[in-house]
């Protein structure tokens, strides 16, 4: 797939990108070096909701900012899929694929506490506070990371070719998130929405499979009552 906007991009946005994208990991690798553990209810927190709400706008306000100048539509791939019943075939492919690999990797790997965000119980008590985290990070951060990955970041990569737009988006969105144990997982999670941010040429559906994920993890965490 090659970029629609016809003039050559100018290099300096593929550079600030880069220096976003790796600024982003540095500070989540230095929180997780810290030794300092989230807190055991941090779902259960608004100030959790509200302090990720704040860091996703600061986040869209850069990538605006990147992109300033260019057709955002083109840039973010902020477009229907041709066929939404393809679409949805080819997330299929891209779910099995992950959980496939994830279950591969999961006698290695115990990643499942690493992030912290997953709480361990149903308190009824703070559910306002539960669905306020719920929004965050099952709506919100699936657009804004999709945005700045398969968005942004794809059609920056995107003139190297799809691969390599694949291959980076996928790489650097495992990186950002300043995880160790759960990285290859990320990573995998990262090449399988690429994948179908090409397959598709749209962010959609990478946004919709992203947010399941997202949703499903909280959703399960408490379900399973002691």
């Amino acid at each position: 797939m090659q970029n629609r906007v016809a003039a050559p991009l100018a290099p300096w946005r593929l550079v600030a990108w880069l220096l976003f994208v790796f600024a982003l990991s540095a500070l989540s690798y230095a929180s997780r070096l810290s030794g300092e553990d989230p807190p055991e209810d941090l779902a259960y927190r608004y100030s959790s909701s509200i302090g990720a709400l704040v860091q996703y706008g600061l986040m869209l306000g850069i990538l605006l900012l990147i992109a300033r100048g260019l057709p955002r539509r083109e840039v973010f791939a902020l477009r229907r899929p041709s066929s939404w019943p393809r679409a949805s075939a080819y997330a299929a492919v891209a779910l099995v694929g992950i959980w496939l690999a994830a279950a591969a990797l999961a006698p290695f790997l115990d990643a499942s506490d690493e992030q912290g965000f997953v709480p361990d119980e149903w308190d009824s008590s703070r559910a306002g506070a539960f669905a306020a985290f719920f929004f965050a990070v099952a709506v919100v951060a699936p657009i804004v990371e999709e945005l700045t990955y398969r968005g942004l970041g794809f059609f920056l990569l995107a003139p190297s070719g799809t691969v390599a737009a694949v291959l980076g988006t996928g790489v650097l969105f495992g990186v950002a998130h300043g995880l160790l144990v759960a990285l290859p997982i990320l990573v995998i999670f990262g090449l399988g929405v690429g994948w179908l941010r090409a397959r598709t040429e749209s962010v959609y559906p990478s946004m919709i499979l992203h947010g399941i994920f997202n949703g499903a993890a909280l959703i399960v965490s408490v379900a399973v009552l002691d």
